[in-house]
């Protein structure tokens, strides 16, 4: 049995400039507010002990993240190809950073966020079963690999079906957390306010005050998502950093605003000894229907699975068709036109992250490696503002912002080597493990004919039995 024929390419189109400002405004909204400010906030907290300094964190999140928006316009109109962050440091320093930045996100990133989402789900999902304790930790880690298992299985299915998903989610997590906002200023406005007394006491110091932040700033995840569709923005060059602008501080203020209402309703010991805070506030707030609340974040919570699963197979698929990642990561299924190969790896790996229960540990662990690659696409930022000055650069910071943020990330990456060295140390290993991986796999290429052989027939095997084939850039 032969392989799977493509099917007829045809003429390529150019995407049309359709998306206008307040598209953009919603874009960035719509893509930040997900289950982040469903779990973060009891992640923070656990770190500062402190509702003062976990509310300065949350308003520092915002301003961190609109720097690091305003750095990546101007990357993203420097650089126009696909891939984000990979492609970034790909123009800036070459084959080998950019592998190593692919290579993390396959083993680390990408897999670790799916993971972390899914037990949000998986915990908001079951806290109604278990009101009087928390939720076993086998049953967290069972729906969340469900979860996954599902939403890969979507996402292999179809397109369509994946992005009917992503807007029920979307309309489910407007209804909760605005739901919480006002019924937590109501709070406030009647005099509820003595969890707020001696707001600055707690225990925390520069270490954790950097993990309290990994908490904050993973709720703020996705600010840089309109980079991906610059092509099709409305005077992209006035309306990017225009759209920053506008929804970072909307996004930080309804960010406050929710952990505010929060810190109003659910005492201290309550924050720390639950992951699932809506669900405690809503049994504060809303007596009968406070069932409603966690039904409502868990559809969010399993939209924003949905959305990772459907943009990390396309992040590899790209990587693939550059050559720094198996040719099998670029192949799509001959009909529904979906990244099967990609998206039933990370499936795979996600599955094993999820037997660690614990999210902010998982947190941890992600966050330090996910910095470090920010970082170095802001060094090669302005690397590249020294070594290719012609480059054109329709969107152009101040030198101060790419170095205050640069700034910040540094004390997100080195801190915590303190604090959790272990984490740290294995992130180090992965980081280098890509190195013989890239010198073989790439660049070694007189491979011997038994490898290449080999090679071939598990790349057949997998097309027949997945039905898939090689994708192309002009296949609709």
């Amino acid at each position: 049995m032969s392989a799977p024929t493509p099917p007829t390419t045809c003429e390529k189109v150019v995407l049309k400039r359709k998306i206008t400002l307040l598209n953009g405004v919603a874009i960035i909204i719509g893509t930040i507010i997900g289950s982040g400010i469903f779990v973060s906030p009891a992640g923070v907290y656990i770190y500062t002990k402190s509702v003062g300094v976990s509310l300065i964190v949350w308003s520092a999140s915002g301003v961190f993240s609109t720097l690091g928006a305003l750095c990546y316009a101007e990357l993203g109109t420097t650089i126009t190809r696909s891939g984000g962050d990979y492609a970034y440091i790909l123009e800036a320093f070459g084959d080998l950073p950019a592998f190593l930045r692919i290579w993390v996100a396959l083993l680390i990133i990408r897999p670790t966020t799916q993971a972390i989402v899914a037990i949000t789900f998986a915990q908001y999902a079951v806290k109604p079963f278990f009101p009087e304790c928390e939720p076993p930790a086998v049953a967290v880690s069972l729906l969340a690999a469900g979860c996954l298992c599902l939403l890969t299985a979507i996402n292999c299915l179809s397109v369509r079906w994946s992005l009917q998903v992503l807007s029920l989610s979307t309309y489910a997590k407007l209804f909760a957390l605005f739901a919480i906002i006002i019924a937590g200023v109501f709070h406030i406005a009647t005099g509820n306010t003595s969890h707020f007394d001696n707001a600055f006491e707690g225990d925390y110091d520069p270490g954790s005050i950097a993990l309290a932040f990994f908490s904050g700033l993973f709720a703020f995840g996705g600010w840089n998502y309109l980079n991906f569709v610059t092509e099709e923005l409305q005077d992209p060059y006035k309306n990017l950093p225009r759209a920053i602008w506008i929804a970072m501080p909307m996004v930080t203020l309804v960010y406050v605003l929710a952990n505010l209402a929060y810190f109003a309703v659910v005492t201290s010991e309550e924050m720390i000894s639950s992951p699932a805070v809506a669900v405690t506030f809503g049994d504060r707030m809303f007596g009968p229907v406070s069932w409603t609340v966690p039904v409502f974040v868990a559809l969010s919570t399993f939209g924003g699975v949905n959305g990772v699963v459907f943009t990390s197979a396309r992040l590899f698929c790209t990587g693939a068709q550059e050559g720094h990642l198996p040719e099998l990561f670029s192949h799509i299924h001959v009909e529904k036109r979906t990244p099967i190969p990609g998206l039933i790896f990370c499936c795979a790996v996600s599955l094993v992250m999820v037997t660690v229960s614990d999210v902010f540990a998982l947190i941890n662990y992600f966050s330090q490696t996910l910095w470090l690659s920010v970082g170095a696409c802001i060094v090669g930022l302005l690397y590249m503002r020294y070594t290719k000055p012609d480059l054109p650069r329709p969107i152009k910071v101040n030198l101060a912002v790419p170095v205050v943020f640069l700034i910040c990330v540094l004390f997100l990456v080195v801190v915590p080597c303190v604090s959790q060295p272990y984490n740290t140390l294995i992130a180090v290993i992965i980081i280098l493990s890509g190195i013989p991986v890239y010198f073989i796999g790439i660049k070694w290429r007189s491979k011997p004919k038994w490898f290449t052989a080999l090679h071939e027939d598990f790349t057949r095997t997998v097309q027949k039995s997945l039905n898939v084939v090689r994708s192309e850039a002009d296949i609709q």
